[in-house]
């Protein structure tokens, strides 16, 4: 019986405990709306002290963060996310978040990454899907490929071939002359009454 009493004592307990956490995260939930992202965020860290290990609330703490322009500290709460949170709800979430942060720090190459790992994550996230596109295409424009590069290059460098006017005169007489042989011919057959074989 006395064992009884310890555990129903220890569940209760418990339990009013993450009442009182989900009312904490939820005062700063209310913050957050409000755009009192200071407020939020001392909310969210009364939570984070009762239970050190509340996903929702870092979650939650690492946004107010990012809305109060503190990053790094956000990206460090973000990290630990993705690093502890294998296979919960929030690490595709927190991967996402992580990637628009890098995408704001100019960092691409970072953020595509986090970008393709939300996707394995959850494959149906149509905004880390745009969201990756768009780094796409601005390290594309920041780094064209080489390739290009070095053919433009290469065409610039090679001289055009230049015609001095003696050449240029000699080829139109050329060309007149062969004009010449070819209406001969024609002339020619439309006497004889045949016609022209096919030169193609």
């Amino acid at each position: 019986m006395k064992y009884l009493i310890v555990i129903l004592f220890l569940s209760t307990t418990a339990v009013l405990r993450a009442q009182q956490e989900n009312s904490i995260i939820q005062q700063g939930n209310n913050f957050y709306r409000q755009q009192q992202y200071d407020k939020a965020e001392s909310e969210y860290e009364k939570a984070l002290q009762n239970s050190p290990n509340n996903k929702i609330a870092k979650f939650n703490l690492a946004n107010a963060l990012i809305k109060q322009d503190k990053k790094p500290d956000a990206d460090k709460l973000l990290a630990e996310l993705n690093v502890n949170e294998n296979k919960t709800a929030i690490r595709p979430k927190a991967t996402y978040n992580q990637g628009v942060l890098l995408t704001q720090q100019k960092k691409l190459e970072e953020s595509i990454e986090a970008y393709k790992e939300t996707l394995r994550l959850d494959p149906n996230d149509k905004e880390a899907r745009e969201n990756l596109q768009k780094a796409l295409l601005e390290l594309k424009k920041k780094n064209p490929p080489k390739k290009q590069e070095k053919k433009k290059e290469e065409q610039k460098q090679q001289p055009k071939p230049k015609i001095s006017p003696r050449e240029a005169e000699q080829q139109l007489k050329l060309l007149e002359q062969k004009e010449k042989q070819v209406q001969e011919r024609i002339q020619k057959n439309s006497r004889t009454g045949n016609s022209l074989p096919k030169d193609w």
